[in-house]
Parts: structure tokens; C-alpha cells; sequence
């Protein structure tokens, strides 16, 4: 919904209806993920996409029936025949797609979620797509320390609660099962959860040219770029126009100080090019030893890495702990360039956050996108 909030607010604003269709379960290779998100407007403004093309048509008119009867569905879309009309998605994947009719009566929270999402405070909506009729589409919105609206049951409402706090920590969408009371190994009720967290942090360190090349990159991914380097010489924002913020500080210091107020999590990625071993050793020992980081890469020849392992092992560091660093960093591409580099790391995080093999797809067989487990 992140993609379409300011049109579906505005129409919210103005006491207009608009029909919501989101992605909330993909199975094979679905071509959009859990949370991609489509509108239906008030004069018939399409808005958004939910499959790259395959079945918006499809979701279009499903999204006028629900704007007509406000009755919420959940539908599933599959493979299509040889029909060249018929709906389906030729790419073999499944979603499913729930459709809701948005209006300021039936979701009175909208304009909270719009909010928290535009200041990048967390927030996560918790909605009932499947299950008894008179429980379809409500829903809880829940911020790290409180709770809004209801699911129709208290028990279920405690449920949910604690269940979506640790997918908003983490910034997950997934669909939960329960009882229709909330029993957590109970069945015939789904909520979809989608969580706005605030965008993943990425942190650069080493003000050099290829830092400017991977900054630019990290805010190609969406990630919030930060690159950290203790000569302010070098670390200005002038050079680094892809960060969102460039530091100046010892970069051990900097990370460590971050950890300490809990700006660090699993999704973090660190990437260390400063292949200096005054200021690589010292950063790469502190992030080593987080209990939660992405990913950790450092820049450096096969010489580098070895001086740079045993330096590491002198400071204590053990073998799982050094199995967590990615070094030589990046991709085996041929990358001669900063901005060929700075793909080649980009390759190596993807590939490490959804289980990808590195190789070219072309010698694969099977689903194109690996299955990612859910909560």
C-alpha cells in the first residue's frame, strides 16, 4: 500500500470510496510480492499494479463489483490456458488477492497509517481476509507501543498484537493462521499482515570512489545510505550524492555507538571498503560480533582478506563469528568499474537475503523465484 497511500487518502479525505486489492499470499513464481497493492477510484482510476500486467484487468472488475456491494473478497489467480484471453499469469505463479472497499466508515485509521508511513514510524496494519463473514476486513493497526481498532475478539486481538510486533521489528508482510478466537494452532481464520517499517539502513564505510558507486546503489534498493569515514576531507556530501547521510567519525565508533541505541537490525546491511586495516579491523570486529546484521562485506585483494582474517583472529574473533563476513566482497561479475562493483555487491546481498545461487538463471531449472518461508 506504501505506493498508493497518497492517492488512496486523498480520495479517503474527500469522503470518497475507493476499492483496495492487495497481494496477501504468492505461491511459484508470482511476479510481485505480498503488499503490492492496486486502487480501483471513485470515477474508475486504476492505480498501482498487483502482476506486472497479468490480471489487473481482472482486478479492476473485481474491484467494481466490491465498490458497488462493499463485500470483501479474497480471490486466487493461477496459471491461464491456451486462451489467449483468458486471465491467469503466464508466468506459472499463483496470488492471491483480497479486495476491500476503502472509505472513511470502513476504515476510520487510514489517515494514522498515512501518517506513520510518511514520518517512517513503524506501523503495521493487521486485516481479516479470510474467515466468518462478519469478521472479513476488520482490522488492528499496531505501532510498536499501542494498538487501534479490533479484529471482533479480544483473545484474537492479544493474538495478533504480539504476533505482529515481531514481523514490524523485522519489517515483514506475511498472512497469520488462527481459531476464529485466536487459537495460534487453530484454523479458519487468515489475517494479512503488511508492515511499514522504516526503509533498511545501509552502511558505507570508506569515503572512496567505489563508496559513492555502492551509495548510489543502496538508494536504487531502497535502502537509507550512510556512509562513515573519520577524514573530513574525504567524507563530504558533495561526494557522496546517493547517501542519505555522510558521517564523519572513527568507524568503529560510529557502529558501535549505533548498535548501543538500537539503530542496528537484521536487516542492516554494512558494507566496509576501506581496505585499510586501521580502520577496517576495528569496524569489521565490532560488526562481526553483532547479534543481528544483513549483511557484512569487505573490499580488499585475496592478500587483504588473509592479513585482514588473521588480524581479526588476534582480536579474538572465532570462525563462525568470521564466517559471517562476506570477503573478497561482491559477486564474481568480471566488475572492472566502481558502478560494475557496486553490482556485484548489490548481486552478493540480494542473492544472501532470498537464498539465490548466483548463477545464471539460464542454467537453472525450476521456480525462478526461490521460496521464502513465512511466519
Amino acid at each position: 500500500m506504501r505506493d498508493v497511500i497518497d492517492q488512496l487518502e486523498g480520495w479517503w479525505k474527500n469522503g470518497q470510496e475507493a476499492a483496495l486489492a492487495t497481494v496477501v499470499g504468492t505461491f511459484r513464481s508470482a511476479p510481485r510480492q505480498p503488499g503490492a497493492s492496486m486502487l480501483v477510484g471513485p470515477a474508475g482510476e486504476a492505480v498501482g499494479s498487483v502482476s506486472g500486467g497479468c490480471v489487473e484487468g481482472a482486478v479492476y472488475e473485481l474491484g467494481g463489483e466490491v465498490l458497488a456491494d462493499g463485500r470483501p473478497r479474497l480471490q486466487r489467480y493461477g496459471v491461464s490456458d491456451d486462451d489467449a484471453f483468458s486471465v491467469g499469469l503466464t508466468c506459472g505463479g499463483i496470488l492471491d488477492i483480497y479486495v476491500e472497499k476503502v472509505s472513511p466508515e470502513t476504515y476510520e485509521q487510514l489517515g494514522k497509517v498515512a501518517d506513520a508511513i510518511r514520518e517512517e514510524s513503524p506501523v503495521a496494519v493487521a486485516t481479516v481476509v479470510a474467515g466468518p463473514e462478519e469478521r472479513l476486513g476488520r482490522r488492528l493497526i499496531v505501532w510498536p507501543d499501542s494498538v487501534d481498532g479490533t479484529t471482533g475478539s479480544t483473545r484474537l486481538d492479544e493474538a495478533v498484537r504480539d504476533d505482529v510486533r515481531g514481523l514490524l521489528a523485522a519489517g515483514r508482510n506475511a498472512t497469520l493462521h488462527y481459531g476464529v478466537d485466536g487459537q495460534r494452532r487453530g484454523e479458519g481464520l487468515d489475517v494479512f499482515v503488511e508492515s511499514f517499517a522504516p526503509p533498511p539502513r545501509m552502511i558505507v564505510f570508506g569515503a572512496i570512489d567505489f563508496a559513492a558507486a555502492v551509495a548510489k546503489m543502496g538508494n536504487f534498493l531502497g535502502y537509507r545510505v550512510t556512509v562513515c569515514d573519520a577524514r573530513p576531507v574525504f567524507a563530504t556530501a558533495s561526494r557522496f550524492p546517493g547517501a542519505n547521510e555522510v558521517v564523519v567519525e572513527w568507524p568503529h565508533r560510529y557502529l558501535a555507538a549505533e548498535a548501543k541505541a538500537g539503530r542496528i537490525d537484521e536487516r542492516t546491511v554494512i558494507t566496509v571498503l576501506t581496505h585499510d586495516p586501521k580502520f577496517d579491523v576495528p569496524v569489521l570486529e565490532v560488526a562481526l560480533r553483532l547479534p543481528k546484521v544483513g549483511y557484512i562485506g569487505a573490499m580488499g585483494s585475496r592478500r587483504t582478506h588473509d592479513d585482514r582474517l588473521e588480524r581479526l583472529r588476534e582480536a579474538g574473533l572465532n570462525e563462525e563469528e568470521l564466517s559471517r563476513m562476506s570477503s573478497p566482497i561482491g559477486l564474481d561479475l568480471g566488475a572492472r568499474t566502481p558502478e560494475e562493483t557496486a553490482v556485484s555487491i548489490a548481486a552478493e546481498m540480494i542473492a544472501q537475503r532470498w537464498g539465490g545461487g548466483g548463477v545464471r538463471l539460464a542454467e537453472r531449472e525450476g521456480p525462478i523465484h526461490l521460496a521464502v518461508a513465512s511466519a
